[in-house]
């Protein structure tokens, strides 16, 4: 509590004792002059009170001397009356101000003071009138000599009958007022009081204030000033990064309140906080995953270069060969004239020239697909190019031991593409028949003229008596450099080179596996407008 007023600016505790306690001081203070100003008016009123009280006491105990005429006793009795503490002066004067009897002898015979309340309580100008006011003042208060205060009271001695028919009949009887009583009566006890009172009720008021600002304080302390700070230190705790701290107010008021929507925030931000770590960790995940897959990408790349160049090196090689071939064609059909019909040398250069052109036939077919040609889209015959291509791969060492169990459809089917990029197609779908035979097997391939959603399709079927795919590679089976041969046996591009052309020429290629049977790939391509009617008037 004691840092509460170091900084009060920058404390809502301290602001908070200091508003109160300024509005507490001020409303008290008035309160307290509103307090001792009710106490001078009552007491003013009871000293009056007793003043006129005072009078009247004397003017009955003057009455029977009065009467009788009877001066000195007259004066005993002012003199007694005037004995008691705070009685200083009972004076007795008539119509004129002289003074007739009073308990200070030398005042006897002299005439009062005109300007005193004798007389300006009840002349309007006791100097050049004797005008009389509408509401006579009969007593005023003035301090003495020794600073206390006076009560100088006033009260008229009637003509009565007695005393117009008395026996001295002095008096006449139309004068209603025979003289006036005067007394001079010291305040200084009800000062005395008033000042222990004042006194008093100021220390009360000091001790009150006193209290009341330290109850004051102690209550905002706990109530404003604490919670705050508590939630100051929390918020501190939260801004240098520890979100495990909860704020420990437990109280149903707004602070309390204040103190569980600020524990809500802390939580939401460690959940937000952990999910972004969460989001981190998985993003590393990811990122490592993906630098694995552009670094086995970049060595299939560099795989595939490598055998793109083999594939140039080996079309060089083959179109150098095709050169000696064409010699040994052209001299082998010269040698053959030499020799007779029928004869062994003429059936061996015989055998020797189709063998010959069976090379020149393989190695034009493979310059022909290793040829980089600009694609040149026509109506091009799918068997045809199925047959080519099946040819083409049977004089491979790799398809010696397969069988290929072919099924084309009779009609023509005739499609609009690059007959490449189909041959293409065909070459990695019976390649990679051979790699899941492990190259020993049976292969189907058919073709069939189809009709889906109305259209006609072409659907070519490569069947292989493999392994088959496992289920969980079957979503993964088009994506580029996936694939499930050993390193170095496959990039993982064939598949996905061939969905992107079929997808291109508007087909797709359907797949159905089961491992430990085989796999069929059915690519359905669209069949060239016009072919429909050919193909279905050619079956009837």
């Amino acid at each position: 509590m004691k840092t509460i007023f170091r900084h009060p600016g920058k404390s809502i505790a301290a602001k908070l004792i200091i508003a109160i306690g300024a509005l507490m001081v001020v409303l008290t203070l008035i309160f307290w002059y509103a307090i001792l100003a009710k106490q001078q008016t009552d007491i003013m009123s009871i000293a009056v009170r007793y003043g006129g009280s005072f009078v009247n006491f004397t003017k009955e105990s003057i009455y029977h001397s009065m009467l009788n005429f009877q001066r000195d006793e007259t004066q005993r009795v002012l003199v007694t009356l005037s004995t008691p503490e705070g009685v200083q002066r009972v004076s007795i004067y008539d119509h004129k101000g002289n003074i007739l009897f009073s308990s200070h002898k030398q005042s006897v015979g002299q005439v009062i003071d005109k300007t005193s309340v004798a007389c300006k309580g009840c002349h309007t100008d006791p100097e050049r009138s004797p005008a009389l006011l509408q509401e006579p003042q009969k007593w005023i208060v003035y301090k003495n000599n020794q600073g206390f205060r006076t009560l100088h009271t006033i009260g008229e001695i009637p003509n009565e009958p007695a005393c117009y028919t008395a026996a001295c009949h002095i008096h006449p009887r139309n004068q209603k007022i025979l003289g006036f009583v005067d007394a001079q009566l010291s305040l200084a006890f009800l000062d005395e009081a008033l000042l222990r009172q004042g006194l008093a009720l100021t220390a009360y008021v000091v001790i009150f204030v006193l209290v009341v600002s330290l109850f004051l304080g102690v209550i905002i302390y706990k109530i404003v000033s604490r919670p705050v700070g508590v939630l100051v230190k929390g918020m501190g705790k939260v801004a240098s990064g520890n979100l495990d701290y909860s704020v420990p107010i437990k109280s149903s008021d707004e602070m309390g309140v204040l103190a569980q929507t600020f524990n809500s925030m802390i939580k939401d931000l460690k959940t937000a906080r952990d999910q972004g770590e969460k989001w981190t960790q998985t993003l590393e995940a990811e990122i490592a995953k993906k630098t694995e897959e552009i670094q086995r990408t970049n060595a299939n790349l560099i795989q595939t270069e490598k055998l793109a160049s083999l594939g140039r090196m080996a079309a060089g090689v083959a179109h150098e060969i095709n050169n000696p071939l064409t010699g040994v064609v052209t001299f082998a059909h010269l040698l053959k004239k030499r020799f007779p019909e029928g004869s062994t040398e003429s059936e061996d250069l015989a055998i020797i020239i189709e063998q010959a052109d069976r090379c020149s036939k393989i190695i034009k077919n493979l310059l022909t697909f290793a040829r980089a040609t600009p694609s040149e889209k026509g109506k091009v015959s799918i068997n045809e190019i199925l047959n080519r291509t099946i040819f083409m791969v049977q004089n491979q060492e790799k398809f010696h031991h397969i069988k290929f169990d072919i099924k084309l459809e009779d009609a023509q089917l005739i499609i609009v593409g690059d007959p490449s990029q189909f041959q293409q197609i065909f070459l990695n779908m019976f390649i990679n028949a051979a790699d899941a035979m492990n190259e020993r097997g049976r292969i189907i391939v058919a073709t069939r003229s189809i009709m889906e959603n109305g259209r006609p399709y072409i659907e070519i079927e490569f069947t292989d008596e493999g392994q088959g795919i496992k289920e969980e590679d079957m979503p993964k089976l088009f994506e580029p450099f996936f694939t499930t041969k050993p390193v170095g046996k496959g990039t993982g591009l064939g598949l996905s080179v061939s969905h992107g052309i079929v997808k291109h020429l508007g087909g797709y290629i359907k797949v159905n596996s089961a491992v430990g049977k085989g796999t069929s790939f059915f690519v359905r391509l669209p069949l060239a407008e016009g072919e429909n009617e050919k193909n279905t008037g050619n079956r009837r």
